[in-house]
């Protein structure tokens, strides 16, 4: 079968998707299990497993190849696993991506190497390097608020001409420069697409041509989520409704870091979320006020149409 590339690798309402916690902060394979079939029933056709929302930083090795096993043994084919694979380490970074092919991963979210800061030049052979290990299709992670190093323009170009390279997950809030990348890299070999990474501009994106989102939002808001990304073409004004409709929580989100109020608004619902790994904190109970009112509001909009 021929390697799959842009959304058909990765999906088109892809959730980031939270790491549920026992009390004690141990993984909760279970409530993995039920918190994914829960996305794709509302929505979701890709999975990010081990991504920043689900507190990679604080994640070991062992227990994301668990995850992954409980993320896919809960979908089977009815969504995407994606894994987050990507570190500060060319070598590290190979390995684990390496490990997601084997595991059974549809594809792999690498990002931007952190903190070390590296060249454009570093950039390009970092990807190239863990592209050349792997069959696996790649999505590049372009978030430099987190990491301190943005892809330029020039490096998405030179990376688009790698067959596996799908694309580009855009966490930048760069409009202009979203619009430069899907023009420059048209035709690339293997295709090369671009998804909202920031759910904040998920409609400016999608009008400008992205493929889809990669949404934190999608946890409560998926159904919103699923129908923007599926009339975006076709009913832009109802595109537009439900964005505006969902602005207010896609902000409430992150009015402390992600995925503190995430994980408490998910708990608020009855769905798997637990605690949060020091050196996170769940939020401050005015924080998680706000968040309920931006989504109760969602709710009720979402039951009048019912």
């Amino acid at each position: 079968m021929a390697a799959r590339t842009g959304a058909d690798a990765v999906g088109r309402v892809v959730t980031a998707m939270v790491t549920p916690l026992t009390p004690d902060g141990a993984l909760d394979l279970d409530g993995a299990a039920v918190l994914a079939r829960h996305l794709v029933a509302t929505g979701s056709d890709g999975l990010v497993v081990g991504g920043t929302t689900g507190e990679s930083p604080t994640l070991r090795e062992e227990e994301l190849w668990e995850l992954v096993a409980a993320v896919r043994g809960a979908v089977g084919d009815a969504a995407r696993v994606v894994v987050g694979t990507g570190t500060n380490d060319t070598a590290r970074t190979i390995a684990r991506t390496v490990r997601a092919a084997e595991v059974g991963a549809d594809a792999a979210l690498v990002v931007t190497p952190y903190y070390n800061r590296p060249s454009q030049a570093g950039l390009r052979a970092h990807f190239r390097a863990v592209a050349d290990a792997t069959d696996l299709p790649l999505l590049l992670y372009d978030i430099p608020a987190r990491t301190g190093r943005e892809l330029a323009p020039g490096t998405l170009v030179d990376l688009a001409a790698v067959p596996t390279i799908v694309g580009v997950k855009d966490a930048t809030g760069d409009l202009g420069k979203a619009g430069d990348t899907l023009v420059a890299t048209r035709g690339a070999p293997g295709g090369f697409a671009l998804w909202s990474g920031a759910d904040e501009v998920n409609l400016p994106l999608l009008a400008l041509g992205a493929v889809g989102v990669v949404s934190v939002s999608a946890h409560l808001a998926g159904p919103e989520l699923a129908e923007t990304v599926r009339v975006v073409d076709v009913d832009p004004d109802r595109a537009r409704t439900l964005h505006l409709r969902c602005l207010p929580l896609h902000r409430a989100l992150f009015l402390e870091p992600n995925p503190g109020p995430l994980k408490a608004l998910l708990a608020a619902r009855g769905l798997p979320a637990g605690p949060l790994r020091p050196p996170l904190a769940l939020p401050e109970p005015d924080v998680v006020a706000h968040g309920l009112a931006a989504l109760e509001a969602v709710e009720r909009a979402r039951g009048d149409a019912a």
